[in-house]
């Protein structure tokens, strides 16, 4: 799967105007469930209780515009989703401009950039425009119209369970509830989307995959709301995935503690492939982390990002085009979480079967002449390192981190360790 198919599905993905709810998130999740068909998706009803929110009314937008007395256009939602403010309940009248400006919404230092701005739990409406757009409007009469409805249905959420052998799981969990911006909506759905048709298409899975599709915020506190318990008991390490489609950085931010096995493979991976990424604290959180890593929930969930949301110019705009993600960001990025799932696929307990060193010269694994640490090839002295730490305690990545080595890089010497039973996984 190359990155140029996930910069496909972006372009695809696009122009629909999601939300936290409506036909633009079920046209979405309907796409996505074309490429992984394990999809199930889920629609919970306005007004439904989750821990101290309420699932909101269904919001649904057909148009929107701003026209002048002489009836030029001069905002039209057809042309760019970004325009109306999100959740906009409906209007259609005329309005002088000295009431229309309070709901004009624009950035005076980026004279050229529609805002992204909404407004879930308040009723209002509003528009987003360019700078240069709002300055050059003149004293008069202008209508407005914003054919929307704000009405009880649904918020809808896709689920996909891929069942491993053993119960313990791996949350995945990205977002979909944004209009069309490509790093900060779209690259987190098309390479987790990704990562489910890759996983779904490997014949051995040691561990159950959870992965969720859901609106910010809240879709992420309903579905706890409904799976606490289950994920409390079972999920042993999870990420959240935004924001991994450009080239610019790497980013990693840690759960709440920074101490889980998700933070532990996060900084392991990215250590051994991208050593200059940058670190952030919890405290500088802003996606779902929030409500995975909250007090009383506490689930293990980290998130490995490339440019951080709300660090980068182009965040919350229409700048955040199809042009700031790329091939290789997004292509790289599924790397680098098919690396972070390899290794927790693979991280077990394992317990040397002597006391001592083993004899591996009569096992033909070293020359019995001239054995020494200067003679000791690199393959050798993985196995002996890994001999050395295998004491029944520590997993193999914290073996990895102590001897210094990636874990992919050991699969050869801890398969010659157990074809020659001088390891066992530990119970």
């Amino acid at each position: 799967m190359t990155g140029e198919t996930l910069h496909g599905w972006a372009a695809d993905l696009f122009p629909i105007c999601r939300s936290l709810t409506g036909d633009g998130t079920r046209e979405t999740l309907a796409y996505l469930r074309t490429i992984v068909p394990e999809m199930q998706i889920h629609e919970v009803p306005s007004g439904t209780q989750a821990f101290d929110w309420i699932v909101p009314d269904e919001w649904n937008i057909r148009g929107a515009l701003i026209e002048d007395e002489s009836g030029t256009k001069i905002v039209d939602f057809a042309e760019n989703n970004l325009h109306v403010v999100g959740y906009s309940e409906p209007v259609d009248d005329v309005f002088d401009l000295s009431e229309l400006l309070p709901r004009l919404h624009t950035l005076p230092d980026r004279p050229d950039t529609i805002p992204y701005i909404t407004s879930y739990y308040e009723r209002s409406w509003g528009f987003c425009l360019a700078d240069k757009v709002k300055k050059s409007l003149k004293p008069g009469r202008y209508r407005v119209q914003i054919d929307s409805t704000l009405e009880p249905g649904h918020l809808t959420y896709g689920e996909v369970i891929l069942p491993g052998r053993e119960n313990t799981e791996i949350l995945l969990s990205t977002y979909v509830c944004h209009p069309s911006m490509a790093n900060n909506e779209l690259s987190g759905p098309v390479v987790t989307t990704a990562i489910a048709k890759w996983l779904s298409e490997k014949t051995e899975r040691r561990h159950t995959f959870r992965i969720l599709f859901v609106p910010e915020t809240i879709g992420a506190i309903v579905y706890l709301s409904r799976h606490l318990e289950h994920l409390k008991r079972h999920v042993i390490a999870g990420f959240n995935i935004t924001c991994v489609g450009d080239d610019r950085s790497w980013c990693y931010l840690p759960s709440r503690h920074g101490n889980t096995l998700a933070d532990k493979v996060a900084l392991h991976v990215l250590g051994h492939t991208h050593p200059d990424f940058i670190r952030y604290t919890f405290l500088e959180r802003g996606s779902d982390e929030r409500q995975y890593c909250s007090p009383g929930v506490d689930l293990p969930v980290s998130s490995v990002m490339r440019s951080k949301y709300g660090e980068y110019p182009e965040y919350h705009t229409s700048d955040d085009d199809l042009s700031v993600i790329t091939p290789n960001g997004l292509g790289a990025s599924l790397e680098v979480f098919k690396r972070m799932i390899g290794c927790l696929e693979s991280n077990v307990v394992f317990r040397t079967q002597t006391l001592c060193e083993p004899q591996l010269g009569r096992r033909n694994l070293i020359s019995n002449t001239g054995f020494g640490p200067a003679k000791m090839g690199e393959h050798r002295r993985r196995l002996s390192n890994l001999l050395a730490y295998a004491d029944g305690y520590q997993d193999l990545i914290s073996i990895a981190d102590l001897i210094g080595e990636p874990v992919w890089e050991l699969e050869e010497v801890v398969n010659e360790a157990l074809e020659h039973e001088l390891i066992a996984e530990s119970p």
